[in-house]
């Protein structure tokens, strides 16, 4: 199945057009403070003609043989699309944190990095991060780094998703 642009693409999302869509896949995660981990995870890109994608992500862990064990990350928000492929990104998560991203799409290549996290009493402490998103052979491969916990920036998920 061929993926078609839409004929309503604002011109400020061409540099994310690749993004558009659903995708599916397992990643994996770790960090220091938590067990290594294996997930499943659906991502869904929608543009309705203005200049941003709404996105929403949801992720279940998995066991050794791929199985669902319970239900994981929740995300959702708006990829903000500016001029020059600079992006603005805007997501609230269910753990109880919401942030703001900035940064630039060139090439099948979007590099994130915080700019604020606020978060409820009842969150973890999460101070902020990097995500990387690319295109590699029509798939969808990414790795979010982040601070949190006492930690600093280091890996903690990543992932190669295909369109569905």
């Amino acid at each position: 199945m061929a993926f078609e642009l839409p004929d309503n693409l604002h011109p400020d999302c061409g540099p994310v057009a690749w993004l558009l869509g659903t995708w599916s896949g397992n990643g994996h995660g770790d960090y220091p403070t938590i067990d290594a981990f294996q997930f499943g995870q659906e991502l869904i890109f929608t543009h309705d003609g203005r200049p941003f994608f709404h996105y929403f992500s949801r992720a279940w862990v998995v066991d050794e043989a791929g199985e669902k064990v319970r239900e994981g990350a929740l995300e959702t928000g708006f990829l903000r699309c500016q001029p020059e492929g600079r992006v603005e990104l805007v997501l609230a998560h269910n753990t109880g944190f919401a942030e703001i991203w900035y940064g630039e799409a060139t090439g099948g290549k979007l590099q994130l990095t915080t700019d604020a996290v606020a978060r409820t009493e009842t969150a973890k402490e999460y101070v902020g991060g990097t995500r990387l998103y690319g295109n590699v052979e029509g798939d969808l491969l990414y790795a979010h780094d982040m601070a949190a916990m006492g930690q600093g920036l280091q890996p903690h998920t990543w992932a190669r998703l295909q369109r569905r």
